[in-house]
């Protein structure tokens, strides 16, 4: 069975593959561009890396312990793609993905940890991690760059909880997602947090837009704005 997620990667992927889907300005001048297909081979990785390596079927709860950042997103379309449940506060979860990896995590009722190096050329996690706990950096290249689901993952699952409202995964781009005009070039600001992220980056590549996603630090100038191409905010 086909969920919106599958949709959304499937069409990212197809037409107009090339052209820029998601742009990352952060820290340290930091400039981030992939293209649909890229955006897609990501995931795919991802997608695997969760199912191959760590068992996730739909239904279960991946926790975004992370900030509004390209690799965020790239899990919870991971996620979604599977069928899992993304949750963005302390809910309880089977997986946690983390920028801040402590021993305490594998106590806390995890079936794993998957901790997320955020520097753009951070090939592995820098430094020691604690026993069980899966770098992301170092694994998910070497995962394969298709998805095949193992489970096919229905649409009446839950994919997100947001302000008390549970969105299937039938509802994820016509419910959660934002309203966004045909190929909008979006500005995302990443401080405004991770499920703000989520829903305005559904919206604008629902609508075969592309969005541009900066983080806090990063000053958004006019020749940013008209560099990117920037049509909406």
């Amino acid at each position: 069975m086909s969920i919106p997620a599958i949709d959304l990667m499937t069409a990212l992927r197809s037409g107009h593959s090339t052209s820029p889907r998601l742009t990352w300005y952060g820290p340290d001048a930091e400039r981030v561009e992939l293209s649909g297909r890229v955006l897609d081979n990501w995931v795919a990785k991802t997608s695997n890396l969760l199912q191959d390596e760590l068992d996730a079927e739909p239904g279960m709860r991946l926790r975004l312990d992370l900030p509004a950042h390209w690799k965020s997103v790239i899990l919870a379309l991971a996620a979604w793609q599977l069928g899992m449940e993304v949750v963005l506060d302390s809910g309880v979860a089977d997986l946690l993905a983390t920028n801040s990896p402590e021993s305490g995590h594998l106590e806390s009722g995890f079936d794993a940890v998957i901790a997320v190096p955020l520097p753009a050329l951070a090939m592995r996690w820098p430094g020691e991690l604690p026993p069980g706990v899966v770098d992301f950096g170092a694994e998910v290249r070497s995962h394969g760059d298709v998805f095949m689901a193992h489970e096919d993952p229905e649409g009446s699952g839950r994919a997100i909880v947001s302000a008390g409202t549970a969105y299937a995964h039938s509802d994820l781009l016509e419910g959660f997602a934002a309203a966004h005009d045909d190929g909008v070039r979006l500005l995302v600001r990443a401080g405004d947090g991770l499920e703000a992220a989520l829903v305005q980056s559904l919206g604008a590549w629902h609508n075969g837009g592309s969005v541009v996603l900066v983080h806090p630090d990063v000053k958004v100038t006019d020749k940013l704005l008209s560099d990117e191409r920037v049509r909406g905010e």
